[in-house]
């Protein structure tokens, strides 16, 4: 998911990275951002990599966008899972109507990465992982809110609500303060409990037990955990956000050593659709169960792997 980090700690993480990976033996870096979805998406690439004699080293849940994504720029990882629409940001294209679009979002992105970056982009899951506003179940039923134009309206109204969120959708132009522009409505500082970290398990799980007055959390579109623990997202009837289809981003220099790539991991993506990492995230998030595990069972569920 989009967990990004700034400024000096950013530094000091990425400064604590190993040397670049292309200076060791022939080992492929996989890694992932810190969330749920990132642990097992990384997971998955390295357990399909291993299983096709690749050798693997597994650093899932690296840290937040920002070090991933310089991670890889650096050749400091080889491959990890990324979101189409991080590419608005990536490029400075923000405003760009392409990335509402999948198709277009995703060839977009593919194109500029490999012109500039020389990083190439693997088939995305047919899922979108975009940003969502979701709300306790109970006050969404009372106040007859489905969609964000509803909350909109009862914010304005003078409606109480406290927002659980990370500081990036916070403060991320293409998070809450999309929303606030496009719907009319602010959220005051007073309205908003900003937690450490980028994991909207933690969001939400705020919101199910109303944590210092909680009642509406960050969300994701394939975040499992929010019929389980009753919240349900708000319609971005307006189409605020931009679509978010993971898919695995490589080095070109280790497609060239491993042209079986895309073969191996072009399929799984694939099969990831909204309601399957809906599923498997829960499983992450709210059983508590290793993303590992997770990940193996899917794969050989679906015979990925033996």
């Amino acid at each position: 998911m989009r967990t990004w980090l700034i400024g000096a700690l950013a530094a000091a993480v990425f400064a604590a990275l190993p040397p670049p990976a292309a200076a060791t033996a022939d080992t492929v870096v996989v890694a992932s951002k810190i969330d749920t979805e990132g642990a097992l998406l990384g997971n998955m690439i390295a357990l399909l990599l291993e299983r096709h004699g690749i050798s693997v080293e597994n650093k899932s849940q690296l840290g937040p966008t920002e070090i991933v994504r310089r991670a890889i720029l650096a050749g400091q990882i080889d491959i990890y899972p990324e979101y189409t629409g991080d590419g608005a940001v990536f490029f400075k294209l923000e405003s760009d109507p392409v990335w509402k679009d999948a198709g277009r979002a995703y060839e977009k992105v593919k194109a500029l990465d490999w012109e500039r970056n020389r990083l190439v982009w693997l088939a995305p899951a047919p899922a979108d992982n975009s940003w969502a506003i979701a709300l306790r179940k109970d006050l969404a039923m009372s106040q007859r809110l489905a969609t964000l134009s509803d909350f909109a309206r009862y914010v304005v109204a003078g409606g109480r609500v406290r927002l659980a969120a990370s500081a990036e959708f916070v403060e991320s132009p293409s998070a809450l303060p999309a929303f606030e522009r496009l719907y009319g409505f602010t959220l005051k500082q007073s309205q908003l409990l900003v937690l450490a970290g980028g994991d909207t398990a933690a969001t939400i799980r705020a919101a199910a037990e109303g944590t210092s007055g909680v009642n509406a959390a960050m969300a994701y579109g394939t975040d499992g955990a929010l019929a389980v623990l009753g919240l349900v997202a708000l319609a971005d009837d307006k189409g605020a956000q931009i679509v978010y289809q993971p898919a695995p981003v490589v080095r070109a220099a280790v497609i060239e050593r491993h042209p079986e790539m895309p073969s191996i991991l072009d399929p799984v993506f694939r099969s990831l659709t909204l309601e399957t990492l809906q599923r498997l995230n829960a499983k992450i998030a709210v059983e508590g169960l290793d993303p590992t595990a997770v990940a193996a069972d899917y794969l050989r569920a679906k015979g990925f792997i033996e």
